[in-house]
C-alpha cells in the first residue's frame, strides 16, 4: 500500500507503485508513474511525462518533470525517464526532452544530485552519477556510468563527460572530458587522470599506471593527434580501459575534446 499525506494532490490517473510514500505538500501530475518504494519527502513536484524507477528518495522542493527551459519547446508530448535508487536532493530540477534532442531527458540508476543541481533537456545520465550541489548541464550533455560533476560547476549543451571523469567545483566545461579524466577551471583544462577515483573503484596499480603512461603519449606534443592515438592503440591494445579512451577520442561530437595544458601531465 503506498502512503499519501492528507496534503499532497496527486491525480487519479497517476500510476503510484506499492510502498510508495509522497510527502505533505506535494504535487503528482496526471501522466507521473512512481515505481514501488520510492518517497516525496514533502513539497516535492513531479509532472510532465515523466516515470521515476522504484526506491528513489525526493526531497523537498525538488521539481521533475516540468517542461524544458528551452524555447523551441512547444509542448510536444516528451518525456522523462529515471531509473532506481537516486536522491533527489532540495531544489533539485530536471527537465524532460524536446523535439529537437530525441523527446527524452533519461537518469539511469544509482545517483545522487546534490541540492541545487540540475539536469537540462535531452540530457543521458548513467548509473552511479554524483552532481554536487548546483552543479548543472545544460541540454543534450550526456554523463556517461561513475562521473562526478563537482559543485558550481556547469556543463556546455552537448559535451559528453566519460565514465570515471572528475569535473572539478567551480568549473565551465565547454569540451568533451575523456574516460578518467579529470577538468578544472573556469575554462575547464585537462588537468590529468581522476587517480583518486581510479584508486576508488578498485583499479589496480597496473592498471592505474599503463593509464599514466597511454595519457601522455595520447597528449604530448610531438606528431598529431590521430597519429599519437595510433600509436596507443598499438602499445595498448589490450587494456580495456585505454581503449575505451580512445574510442571516445574518435566518436564523433560538436564539442571539441577538453585539452591540458601544454606544461601539464598525469
Amino acid at each position: 500500500m503506498s502512503k499519501i499525506h492528507p496534503s499532497a494532490i496527486v491525480d487519479a490517473t497517476a500510476e503510484i507503485g506499492d510502498g510508495v510514500e509522497i510527502g505533505p505538500y506535494s504535487v503528482v501530475g496526471p501522466d507521473v508513474k512512481i515505481g514501488e518504494g520510492t518517497a516525496l519527502l514533502s513539497h516535492v513536484v513531479l509532472e510532465g511525462r515523466t516515470a521515476v524507477g522504484p526506491n528513489c528518495r525526493i526531497y523537498p522542493f525538488a521539481s521533475i518533470g516540468h517542461q524544458p527551459q528551452d524555447m523551441k519547446y512547444h509542448g510536444e508530448p516528451s518525456t522523462l525517464t529515471i531509473g532506481a535508487n537516486n536522491i533527489f536532493r532540495e531544489h533539485v530540477t530536471v527537465n524532460p526532452g524536446t523535439e529537437g534532442g530525441g523527446m527524452v531527458t533519461t537518469i539511469g540508476n544509482n545517483c545522487l544530485f546534490m541540492v541545487g543541481a540540475h539536469v537540462a533537456h535531452d540530457c543521458l545520465v548513467g548509473n552511479h552519477v554524483i552532481m554536487a550541489n548546483n552543479a548543472t548541464l545544460a541540454g543534450h550533455v550526456v554523463v556517461d556510468d561513475f562521473a562526478i560533476i563537482g559543485g558550481l560547476s556547469a556543463i556546455h549543451q552537448f559535451c559528453r563527460i566519460g565514465r570515471h571523469a572528475m569535473v572539478g567545483g567551480m568549473s565551465g566545461v565547454e569540451s568533451d572530458v575523456i574516460p578518467y579524466g579529470s577538468v578544472m577551471g573556469d575554462r575547464a583544462r585537462l588537468s590529468g587522470l581522476n587517480i583518486v577515483g581510479l584508486k576508488r573503484r578498485g583499479f589496480s596499480r597496473s592498471d592505474v599506471t599503463a593509464l599514466r603512461k597511454a595519457y601522455r603519449l595520447m597528449f604530448a606534443e610531438e606528431g598529431t593527434l590521430a597519429e599519437r592515438l595510433n600509436d596507443v592503440h598499438e602499445s595498448f591494445s589490450e587494456h580495456e580501459a585505454i581503449m575505451e579512451i580512445l574510442d571516445f577520442l574518435r566518436s564523433d561530437s560538436s564539442r571539441a575534446i577538453c585539452q591540458p595544458k601544454a606544461e601539464q601531465g598525469a
